[in-house]
Order: C-alpha cells, then sequence, then structure tokens
C-alpha cells in the first residue's frame, strides 16, 4: 500500500474518531428550563420543567396551544390576542423546545402528552380545546387517547396524518437526521441554513423571523433528532386520523393550501373527514405549513367558530337553546 493511501486512511480514521466522539458528545447534551417568553414561568413537574404561559379570563372556556417541531410558544403570539378576549388560554413549549427543559431522552409523543397533562392538571385546566400545530398536533391527539378528561375538542393545524403524507424536504433535511453526520451538522451549523430549513414551513416567499432561528439553536441535539423520531414511531403504529376517530372527541383540522412539508393538503384532509364525518376541516388559501403565523386572525376565527358550532350542537343535542 503507498504511502498516500496509507495517509488517506488515517486521515478517514481521525475523522471518523471525531464524529464518534462528537455524536457521543452530542448526544448528552442537556439544558435547564428557563423563562423566555414574557409571562412565561417554568412548572417542575415529575416529567420535566416545562414553560407555561397562562393569560386571559378564567371564566372562558379553555384553549391550550402547542407549538410545531423546532418551534415555541412564540409561534401563536400573533394569534393569541384574538383568544384571549373571552377565552383562558394556554400555551406550552413541549419538553426539548424552547424555554422547556431539554433532557437527553423522553421525546416520545406519550411522553410529551403526559408531560403537558401534569402542566394542566397543576393549572387546574379540564374540558379544553387543544390546539396542536404540526407536531403538537400529534402531542394533541395523544393528550386526548391518554388524559380524555382534559380535552372537550381537539384543533389540529397543519400534522400530517402519516409518513405517506411527508413532502420531500431535499438532502440536507435529511442528513441532518443521518447518524454522526447529523451531529456534526449539529455543531456547526450556520444561521442562513437553519432559515433556509425554516422556509418550508411557509408559503415561498415568507420572511421568516430572527426569533424562529432562536428557537432551533435553544435545541440540543437530542431533542431535535428524537422528537422528529417520536413522532414517526407513533403514526408508524396508527395514523393520526385513525388515532382521532379513536378518542371521540369533535375534530377541526386546518391546512394552507401552500403546503410544503405535508405532499398533498388537500388529501390529508380527506383522510382526516374520512376517518372522522364529522370533522370541520378548513383548506387555507395563499398559506404555507403554518397557518397560526401567516394567516392568525383566520386561524383564530376558525377555532373560535368551530368551539362555537361545537357547543351549539351539543346544547341541540340536549334540547337546549
Amino acid at each position: 500500500m503507498g504511502r498516500r493511501w496509507k495517509i488517506l486512511i488515517g486521515v478517514l480514521a481521525a475523522i471518523a474518531v471525531l464524529l464518534g466522539v462528537n455524536a457521543l458528545v452530542t448526544g448528552a447534551e442537556t439544558k435547564p428550563a428557563e423563562v423566555t417568553e414574557p409571562g412565561g414561568r417554568i412548572l417542575a413537574l415529575q416529567g420535566g420543567q416545562l414553560q407555561v404561559v397562562d393569560r386571559g379570563p378564567r371564566g372562558g372556556s379553555p384553549i391550550v396551544l402547542i407549538h410545531c417541531f423546532t418551534c415555541a410558544i412564540e409561534w401563536w403570539d400573533r394569534m393569541t390576542p384574538r383568544l384571549l378576549r373571552r377565552h383562558r388560554v394556554v400555551a406550552i413549549d413541549l419538553l426539548g423546545h424552547g424555554g422547556s427543559e431539554k433532557p437527553s431522552s423522553g421525546y416520545s409523543i406519550g411522553n410529551q402528552a403526559d408531560i403537558v397533562a401534569e402542566a394542566l392538571n397543576r393549572l387546574g385546566v379540564r374540558g379544553a380545546t387543544v390546539v396542536g400545530h404540526s407536531l403538537g398536533g400529534s402531542v394533541a391527539v395523544a393528550l386526548g387517547e391518554r388524559s380524555p378528561q382534559l380535552v372537550e375538542r381537539i384543533a389540529i393545524v397543519d400534522t400530517r396524518s402519516s409518513a405517506a403524507d411527508e413532502g420531500d424536504l431535499g438532502p440536507i433535511a435529511a442528513l441532518a437526521f443521518a447518524p454522526l453526520i447529523g451531529d456534526a451538522l449539529w455543531r456547526i451549523k450556520p444561521d442562513f441554513a437553519i432559515r433556509g430549513g425554516l422556509e418550508v414551513a411557509f408559503a415561498p416567499g415568507f420572511d421568516v423571523p430572527d426569533s424562529f432561528v432562536d428557537n432551533v439553536k435553544q435545541m440540543t441535539y437530542s431533542a431535535y433528532d428524537d422528537s422528529a423520531g417520536g413522532f414517526d414511531e407513533y403514526t408508524g403504529e396508527a395514523s393520526l386520523a385513525e388515532r382521532t376517530a379513536a378518542t371521540g372527541k369533535p375534530l377541526l383540522v386546518i391546512m394552507g393550501a401552500e403546503e410544503q412539508i405535508i405532499d398533498d393538503p388537500r388529501a390529508a384532509l380527506a383522510a382526516y373527514s374520512a376517518a372522522v364525518p364529522d370533522a370541520q376541516t378548513e383548506l387555507i388559501d395563499g398559506v404555507g405549513h403554518s397557518p397560526n403565523v401567516e394567516a392568525p386572525a383566520r386561524t383564530a376565527a376558525l377555532i373560535l367558530g368551530f368551539m362555537q358550532d361545537d357547543v351549539q350542537n351539543r346544547n341541540a343535542v340536549r334540547g337546549r337553546p
């Protein structure tokens, strides 16, 4: 074997060792909870420390907001004022996101739902309209499965029902989850790369806020990788549409017509309608994967209308005016 080959093999071996060490370090990284939102507070729970923002009149029917993957409470900020006029609104940072604790494990959808349930019990919230965006939609459904007394109805915002609904996120996104390589990329990710990755969460041309880039940088690689894996495992066992139907909860599904993450939003809405015949479904023109950010007034109106319609339907069944 020639000298050059020996040098090349040595370099490759060194790179492999460095990647392995980096993976061990990155995978073991944890971060404590901290208040990052105005009005936020940290709840020390058995399942971990979660940041929550709890506002609005206590007499109103409660609304619980659960954000998307790599996101945080602030993704609801443009919509929340419209909900607060008559309702108590509780926004929660999922484990591994925003100001919540970032442990080395615990990112399954079932575990996320159980910690959210613990937070809601601590806050005295019952019979809530639980609104979940993308990853948060799966947590909302799991909450309805595992703690049905806490959930009156479920609203899903751009959450794919199964892995088959996922669009093409490109080679860079795939590399971010590759063993060893993903860990290494996480260490060196520049802001422009994060911003580019977030652009698929909106309609083409949307200007991604700097604070949304910061939300990604707040995460650890374990939180990033395991949260995505938790969603795939959860929907792989049964589709979200099937799981939602099994809860028996009234359902609203909202999607943006300019979706870049869900392959065919119309087909996805149809899948939910097929599983839950009484579900309300809405396709919003001109927006992408995040109607709560891109079209907050329209999204809030749909959620409030869904709540009102459900109350009227239940009163009609009971013979009440």
